[in-house]
Parts: structure tokens; sequence; C-alpha cells
């Protein structure tokens, strides 16, 4: 069993009770973790409420220094990072190469954003005054991790929490928690203790006491509209600061000057990459009908071509999916579909040539509409539901239908029809013939039910520090606008 990680200490849950931990592409069990307690839970918030006391004094100079130095520490233990982040999520071990890298680029990013800022300026109202601007740390922030980029999503709040100032606990998906255990033990040993804190453990269990907590005034959530509505409400009582990254149903439009074959590439990736769980991943393609059977026919042929296997293995481009009802998700979504009229021109089910893993064939659907649960709930699997549009209009239309914005894709050459779809399309981020494409000093988040928080960016530093003004008069004198009015 790999104990948690609090107050510098390894430990096992207070009552004794593990989690198994699988491997997605063998079913077989990697590894055990504590399924921590509500009293686990609370040494872990004692711990880094204490740490925030020294931590948040610590000079930005200092601070990024550490964030330096774990970056650096990653990239020493880059290859076994990868490996064990493989072996528990599942995707091909390309894409967990980007992941860590990603990881060290956030924390480089974050170091050097630190050391520069901390608040501003402002013109005062008289000339005896001086007002400005202080950007302080709220204490302690609960990071509270998805699956399905188990170190990337930990690392987009942990970074600029920390480089802000803020202490860290960080709880994992219950299906990866092993790559940032390591992480732990291998990469944040050096910070000082209870400044980072990892926490395993049911929802119900953790999740929830964290949440609650009156000494967790921050919560980091990245994960399920539902999960995120659930945590708003508890974290109401407080009025605490939620920074919430929810669901998506990302569009991907193509637009009628765009070239078949290279969109037909794109959409694959931007909907099957991480075997579709992302929550970026473009599950609602629409296309224009003079070029919906050529581009249909290209995007069955392509999605054919892509191997399914494990992602430890170099020749995957697709593994499985992180658990079972993940795929029973997957393949709800397809029946209804069907049911309702559409048409599965590939995929539709779990491999025949598999016979171990939670794997589910890239899936091609026609004939869908907005009635079907594949288009209107994030599916959060392989499948590129296809529907055909028939003027520019009615495809922002169709965009901007739904409870959703995360993230919105177009193909187009076209700079007048980009330009309308980035002003008109209600999505956090607009991708323009380059899909799924994060930046450092970009912002990423959504709009309506997609979440409220901005992550990467320095709107990423500022989502973790809190705003004083500061007005200071030179002038002892008696105010003429003080008492008596006469």
């Amino acid at each position: 069993m790999k104990p948690m990680y609090i107050n510098g200490d390894w430990v096992a849950s207070s009552d004794g009770a593990t989690i198994d931990v699988f491997n997605p592409a063998t079913e077989e069990i990697l590894d055990s973790v504590p399924n921590g307690t509500a009293e686990d839970a609370v040494k872990a918030i004692q711990a880094a409420k204490e740490a925030f006391k020294e931590w948040r004094w610590v000079t930005a100079l200092e601070r990024a220094r550490l964030m330096q130095q774990a970056a650096d520490k990653l990239r020493d233990h880059f290859d076994e990072v990868v490996e064990l982040l493989t072996l528990e999520q599942g995707k091909a071990i390309s894409e967990n190469e980007e992941e860590t890298e990603w990881v060290i680029g956030t924390l480089e990013y974050y170091a050097g954003l630190a050391r520069n800022y901390r608040g501003r300026v402002v013109p005062p109202a008289d000339r005896s005054q001086f007002n400005f601007i202080i950007k302080e740390p709220y204490g302690v922030v609960a990071c509270i991790i998805p699956f399905n980029y188990p170190l990337l999503l930990m690392i987009w709040k942990v970074a600029p929490a920390l480089a802000a100032g803020n202490t860290v606990i960080i709880k994992p998906s219950d299906h990866t928690p092993l790559a940032t255990l390591r992480l732990a033990e291998i990469v944040f040993d050096h910070f000082p203790k209870g400044v980072v804190n990892v926490l395993t453990g049911r929802g119900e269990r953790v999740g929830e006491v964290l949440v609650e907590h009156p000494d967790v005034p921050v919560i980091a959530f990245t994960g399920s509209t539902a999960v995120g509505q659930r945590i708003a409400a508890l974290g109401a009582k407080r009025i605490k600061r939620l920074h919430l990254e929810l669901g998506g149903k990302d569009p991907f439009v193509l637009a009628p000057d765009a070239d078949i074959e290279t969109a037909a590439e794109a959409v694959a990736y931007a909907a099957l990459l991480n075997s579709g769980q992302v929550c970026t991943s473009s599950e609602r393609v629409y296309v224009p009908q003079e070029l919906g059977e050529a581009f249909t026919g290209a995007v069955v042929d392509f999605v054919k071509s892509l191997r399914l296997g494990p992602g430890i293995e170099r020749t995957t481009d697709m593994g499985p999916m992180a658990a079972p009802a993940y795929r029973d998700k997957v393949a709800d979504h397809v029946a209804e579909a069907k049911a309702k009229g559409a048409r599965v021109l590939t995929g539709g089910k779990p491999p025949e040539q598999l016979d171990r893993g939670w794997f589910y064939e890239p899936t091609v659907l026609t004939n869908v509409n907005h009635s079907m649960k594949c288009m209107r709930e994030e599916t959060f699997g392989p499948t590129i539901p296809i529907m055909i549009y028939r003027t520019f209009d009615e495809a922002i239309a169709l965009a901007n239908d739904s409870d959703y914005g995360l993230g919105a894709v177009i193909r187009t050459n076209d700079a007048r029809l980009a330009k309308r779809f980035f002003e008109e399309v209600q999505a956090g981020t607009i991708w323009i013939n380059d899909p799924l494409t994060d930046n450092y000093a970009g912002p990423f988040g959504g709009m309506k039910m997609s979440g409220t928080a901005r992550e990467l960016g320095e709107e990423g530093l500022d989502s973790f520090l809190e705003t004083k003004h500061v007005h200071w008069d030179f002038s002892d004198e008696v105010k003429g606008y003080w008492y008596p009015y006469s």
C-alpha cells in the first residue's frame, strides 16, 4: 500500500481502510492507497493551516526557487513518472509524456510569474493620500483532481496556489492517485512541512470535509457539473471561494471551405484524444451539407486506422477508458442514439481483439440530432457524432444550443467566418484550425454550466489571491467632511 502524505509524513488511513488502484488496460490491481477518513482530512487541514502562518511570508523569489527546483526534480524522474501515470490512467504513453512536460512547464511558468506580481498602485483622490492594491493569499486551498489528467489538472491549481503563497491539500481521483503520491515523494519533498499535502479517499469520506471545513477558504475542483453543483451548495454556507472547472460538450464546426482530409484528422484528434476523456473533447461535429458525405467517409477511414491497446505500448494510438462505469456511459449514449435513429458507421462496442481492459472502439455516428444524449450530455468517451447544417447561421446556433460553454473549434481559412465564430459562439476557449492546444499564458475555463474559474495565465494566479485596497493619508489634519456638518 502507498500511504498518503500529510505534514511531511507518510500515513495510513486512521481506520485502516484502503482503495485498490487498477491498470485499466489489464484490469489488474497496481497498488492500494488509504481510504482516508474525516479525521485524516482534519489532520491535513490543520497541517496546511499551521504551515500557512510561515509560508505566506516566504518571499516570492524563494517560492519561485522552490517551484523551479520541483520542476527540475520532475525532469530528473521524467520516465519513471510517465510510466506510472500510463499504467494507472491508461492513455497512450506519448500523451502522458506531453502531460508530464506540461507539469514541468507550468511549474516554471508560475515560478517566473510569481516574482513580478503582488498588486498595483492607483491614483489617489488627494495629494496627501496614497492608494494601492495588495494581492494576498487566502490560506488553505483544497485541490480536488479528476482521473483524466491527474498531474496536469493538479498542477494547474497547485502551481499558482503555491506561487501566490497558499498551502495546498491535493485530493487525487480514486482511480489515479499513484503518480500524485510519487510526486509528493520525489518532487515536493523539499517544501516546508504542511505546505503540500496529498489526501486520498472517497469523496464522501474526505472530499466533503474539505469543502465544508471553515479553515479551507478555497476549493479548486475539476470534474463533472453534478459534483460541482454539490460543492457549490456545500461551499455556499461559508461563502467560499469556488474555483470550479466543470463539464463540457464542445462543438467542432467545419466551414464550407474546410479541407476534408485534414479536417478529418483534426476531428479525430479533438474527439478521441485520451479516448475522448477530455473536458474539451469535441463531442458534437457540425458539417455543411455539401461536405457531409465525403467528410464522413474520410473520418470513418481514418478512425479505422487507429490502433487500440495498452497505453504503455508505443504502437498504441488509443488506450482504454479509465473505469468500467465510464465505458458503460458511452455505451448507453450510443444505444440511446441508435434507438432514436442514429447510424453507427464504425465502432459502437468493445473491441473483440482485446479480451482484457476497459476498451471501447472509436465510434462514428450520423443521423444524430439534439434530442439525443450524445448531443446534449457529456459523453466523455470515444464518440464522433456528425450532424449536417445548411447555413453558417445554423451552425453557430447549433454550437450555442448547449448548457455548456467550455470550448469550441472551427476549421476555416475564411477570416470573416472565423471572426463571426469567435465573437458569437459562447465558449471560454475558441480554437481556429488547431484544436485542444493550450498556452501557459492563455487562461483556460468555461462559460455557462462549464464553470466559474480560469486556469493558466495571470488569471490563473489571480484566482488564488484575495484583493485588498489600502487607503493611506499622510496628513493628520481634521477633514472638512467629518462631523459636525454645520
